[in-house]
């Protein structure tokens, strides 16, 4: 009772390149924050507070910026796939 479909291939290609592009900038702030040593010390000091804490303070920033970027390639890449079906539907093709 299974039913068998057949799917054409797909060109992942810009989706793939989205993809790769998306996990660096999720994967930057991660490595900024998982290397302790490079910001475990007191100075430079910023309006008093030591240098690990307004580091740290400074990727909440960061992060939500490259999480924005991130979203905007998936974003772009689901609306040019949406564009595709949508092409390819009002030329009749069949995936």
């Amino acid at each position: 009772m299974s039913r068998s479909t057949r799917h054409a291939p797909r060109d992942d290609t810009g989706s793939t390149a989205s993809s790769v592009i998306v996990a660096i900038v999720v994967i930057i702030p991660l490595v900024a924050l998982l290397w302790v040593p490079f910001y475990a010390k007191k100075a430079p000091e910023l309006f008093g507070f030591p240098f690990f804490y307004w580091y740290q303070f400074l990727w909440v920033f960061i992060t939500a910026a490259l999480t924005f970027v991130g979203y905007l390639f998936v974003r772009r890449s689901d609306i040019d796939r949406k564009d595709e079906r949508q092409d390819s539907g009002a030329r009749g093709d069949q995936r």
